[in-house]
């Protein structure tokens, strides 16, 4: 549970949107935060207190004057031990009343009232005419000013009818934007780009050589990097995972298709980071046919011819303007010995070995850095704080200029 322990503030104000925040509400609790509902009148116009409080497991507030505070100060109150404040959705009034310092209600005078150290996250959610008012991007110029984190929109179908920008980030968007917002930002203004997922190399138009690489070390790794700062460019063969949220996705099949997008973005945009987590085939049929190949008889059997494929990893940290390379390696045994040989042979910085005999398709895992130091161990745990826990080692090494 990455919110655990955290204590947030969340604020409905009037919209239609209102209905997304019930799922996020539940969101949040799973992953361990604790939830105090703050609604305008508006937004009791969409969704009950009594949903709402049903959702969060705490009595929700509409009202500054509120008595079941004993200062008689809610306001007050709910923001001195809040970790941040998340108003979703923002509605056109409300970010006036930010930009202006106006707070004429409970929500808006805790919003003020809050401390500098408690931020504050808002989703706006609007028709799109409001969003492009010239009255609102202004406000939303003073509101991002101020330091206030501004959490979409996006664009799509609204419930006015109409379509464009104005349309409130999805819940699990919302969910990944304040999960990120309590990460070191290690990484901002880096670009990263990473490789992940199997290949594919075709036999004939159905059939193909491919392995289990499921692709979610890859995609952890990307959504660690960005909710670093970093930039990020995901190169991804084939998988069923969905694109990471604030990621570049560009999807490919063959390693030749991998090499060529990831050389592609090393030529269009300077990267500062390469991370090839991709299970590449090393080698492609070299006889594919354009057709099916048909079976003549029982003992009829295809002869294949095999070639090497390019050595993605080795490649990238030959250029004389390498970023900083980084390589998976999943052995099947004696990794101590195959890990500290490869990233010898591929001459890169960092090498991570995958632990164990059956790392792909599952979702936690242990990990070995070698460097040219020796080797250290990531003990066992989810992917994801995996994946977080390699992104803070790889910034340690780029400050310090680990580069070899």
């Amino acid at each position: 549970m990455r919110l655990s322990g955290k204590k947030i503030v969340l604020g409905l104000t009037g919209g239609v949107a209102c209905y997304k925040v019930a799922e996020l509400t539940r969101a949040l609790g799973k992953e361990g935060a604790s939830v105090q509902v703050v609604m305008t009148q508006a937004a009791t116009q969409f969704i009950t207190p009594v949903t709402m409080q049903a959702l969060s497991g705490n009595v929700v507030f509409t009202d500054q004057w509120d008595a079941r505070i004993h200062n008689n100060m809610p306001h007050i109150d709910l923001t001195r031990d809040a970790d941040a404040i998340v108003i979703a959705p923002c509605s056109t009034d409300f970010m006036f009343k930010l930009a202006h310092g106006a707070c004429n209600d409970l929500l808006s005078t805790l919003c003020i009232a809050r401390p500098a150290h408690v931020p504050l996250l808002i989703a706006p959610a609007m028709n799109v005419e409001m969003w492009q008012n010239p009255a609102t991007q202004r406000n939303l110029a003073q509101i991002k000013a101020d330091g206030i984190n501004v959490m979409g929109p996006a664009a799509g179908d609204q419930a006015c009818g109409e379509t464009g920008m104005g349309r409130m980030l999805e819940p699990d968007q919302l969910l990944t934007e304040i999960i990120a917002s309590f990460q070191k930002k290690t990484l901002v203004g880096k670009h990263v780009l990473i490789t992940a997922g199997p290949t594919f190399e075709p036999i004939d138009p159905v059939r193909g050589i491919t392995n289990l690489s499921s692709g979610k070390m890859g995609y952890a790794i990307a959504r660690a990097a960005w909710e670093a700062g970093a930039e990020v460019t995901l190169v991804s063969g084939p998988t069923a995972l969905p694109p990471p949220y604030g990621v570049k996705r560009i999807n490919v099949q063959t390693a030749q298709q991998m090499h060529d997008a990831v050389m592609a973005c090393l030529n269009i945009h300077m990267q500062d980071v390469f991370v090839a987590v991709a299970a590449v085939a090393d080698w492609k049929v070299a006889n594919a046919s354009d057709q099916k190949i048909k079976k003549t008889s029982e003992t009829d059997t295809p002869q294949l011819a095999f070639v090497q494929n390019p050595d993605i990893l080795a490649l990238v940290a030959a250029r004389p303007d390498a970023p900083y390379c980084v390589g998976f390696a999943a052995e099947s045994e004696q990794l101590l010995q195959y890990g500290a040989a490869k990233r010898i042979k591929k001459n890169i910085p960092l090498l991570v070995g995958n632990i164990g005999h059956h790392t792909f398709g599952q979702d936690d895992n242990e990990l070995i850095l070698f460097d040219a130091q020796g080797h250290k161990a990531i003990e066992r745990a989810d992917k994801q704080t995996l994946a977080s826990k390699l992104i803070d080692e790889i910034a340690i090494r780029l400050a310090n200029n680990t580069m070899r």
